[in-house]
C-alpha cells in the first residue's frame, strides 16, 4: 500500500552481523541448571546460543556495523543516523548508539537508542524508514543488539536456557522505486503486559542496591506460560492483518521474517498466514533468543545464503515484553 506522505521509498542496500565466538549449548547448561538438551529443544527448538566474554552491547553492535560498512564498501563519515534497538545498554548514558559512532568514526552522525524489547528492530526500522522517506537524510543506520547474557540468571532453568548474544545491521537509503523497502507497517504497545515479562531493578522505580542485588531483581523475570499464551496471538494476529492491509496471500509471501523466540510461537504464526514451513526463516536453533537482533540476523544470513531475490515480499514479525509487538511488509531491495 502506497504511502502517499513518501518523498522516497526507504530501502535495505546492505546487511551485516555478529554472534561472539563462545558457543554455549545445551548438554552444558545441564551441567548448570536442572534440564535436559531434549526437554529444551522440543520446547523452544534451541540447541546453542553465542556468549560475549568481554565487553558491552556496544561491542557486538559495533563489529555488525563494521561488518556492514565493509561489505557495502561504505564510507562511516556519509552515515547520517545510527540507530540501536537494544534492552541491555552499556549503560544508561551515553548511549549505545553514541558508542558505536565514536567506535566506527562516524562523525557526522547523530542517533539514539531503542528499547521494545524483541519487537525493537521492527520499531527502529520503522523509525529509520521514515527519516529516510522525509528525503532529508540518506544514510540510516538500524541495529539490533543485545548482549542477553548481562541480564540472565543462570541457575533459573526457565529464562537461561531461552536466550544469547548477537548483533545485525541494516543499512537504509533512498530509492525512487516506491515498490522497493519498507511499505507498511502495524506497530503496537501494552503496558499492561509489564508484570509478565520485566526487568524489576535498575532503573529510576528500583534503583540499585544491596537489597535489590540480593534479591536477583536484575535479572529477566518472565512468566512463560502467560507471555507465550499472549505472544502466539499478538504475532499470528498482527501478521495476518498485515498482510492483509498489504492485499497479500500466503503465496505472495517469499519469507516469514518472524522473531525467534519459540519455534512453536513460529509455527503458529506461519499456520495463521497461509505459509509452508519452507518460506519462514529460521536459525533458533543456533543462536536462541538475542532479542532485538534476531530479525536483522535473519535477514542478513539468508541473503548471504542467497535465498532472498531482488522484489520478494518479507513480512517482518515480533512479540516482545511490556508488552511491544508489530509486523512489518518489506519488499526486498538487493539484488
Amino acid at each position: 500500500m502506497l504511502n502517499k506522505n513518501k518523498f522516497r521509498s526507504a530501502v535495505i542496500t546492505g546487511v551485516g552481523m555478529y554472534v561472539p565466538e563462545k558457543v554455549l549449548d545445551n548438554k552444558q547448561l545441564e551441567r548448570m541448571v536442572d534440564t535436559n538438551d531434549e526437554w529444551i529443544r522440543t520446547r523452544t527448538g534451541i540447541k546453542e546460543r553465542r556468549i560475549l566474554e568481554e565487553g558491552g552491547t556496544s561491542v557486538l553492535a559495533t563489529k555488525a556495523v563494521e561488518d556492514l560498512l565493509a561489505n557495502t564498501n561504505t564510507n562511516p563519515l556519509n552515515i547520517d543516523v545510527i540507530i540501536v534497538a537494544t534492552v541491555t545498554p552499556d549503560m544508561f548514558f551515553p548511549s549505545t548508539a553514541a558508542l558505536v559512532q565514536d567506535n566506527i568514526g562516524a562523525k557526522n552522525a547523530w542517533g539514539y537508542d531503542l528499547s521494545a524489547a524483541c519487537s525493537g528492530f521492527l520499531f527502529a526500522l520503522q523509525a529509520g524508514a521514515s527519516l529516510v522517506e522525509t528525503g532529508q537524510y540518506k544514510k540510516v543506520v538500524v541495529v539490533g543488539a543485545d548482549k542477553m547474557s548481562s541480564i540472565v540468571d543462570y541457575t533459573d532453568r526457565n529464562t537461561c536456557i531461552l536466550f544469547g548474544d548477537g548483533a545485525s545491521a541494516v543499512l537504509l537509503e533512498p530509492s525512487e522505486d516506491f515498490s522497493l523497502g519498507v511499505q507498511d507497517s502495524i506497530l503496537r504497545m501494552d503496558g499492561s503486559g509489564r508484570d509478565a515479562l520485566f526487568m524489576k531493578a535498575g532503573g529510576s522505580l528500583h534503583p540499585s542496591s544491596h537489597e535489590t542485588i540480593n534479591n536477583k531483581e536484575h535479572f529477566v523475570y518472565q512468566d512463560g506460560k502467560t507471555v507465550y499464551k499472549v505472544a502466539v496471538k499478538g504475532m499470528a494476529d498482527v501478521s495476518a492483518e498485515i498482510m492483509e492491509k498489504s492485499g497479500l496471500k500466503g503465496e505472495d509471501i517469499a519469507y516469514l521474517v518472524p522473531h525467534q523466540a519459540n519455534l512453536r510461537i513460529i509455527d503458529a504464526t506461519a499456520k495463521r498466514m497461509g505459509i509452508e514451513p519452507e518460506k519462514v526463516t529460521i536459525n533458533i536453533e543456533k543462536y536462541g533468543n538475542t532479542t532485538a537482533a534476531t530479525i536483522p540476523l535473519c535477514l542478513t544470513e539468508y541473503y548471504r545464503d542467497g535465498k532472498f531475490k531482488k522484489g520478494d515480499n518479507l513480512i517482518l514479525s515480533a512479540f516482545g515484553g511490556g508488552y511491544t509487538w508489530g509486523a512489518i511488509h518489506l519488499v526486498w531491495s538487493i539484488d
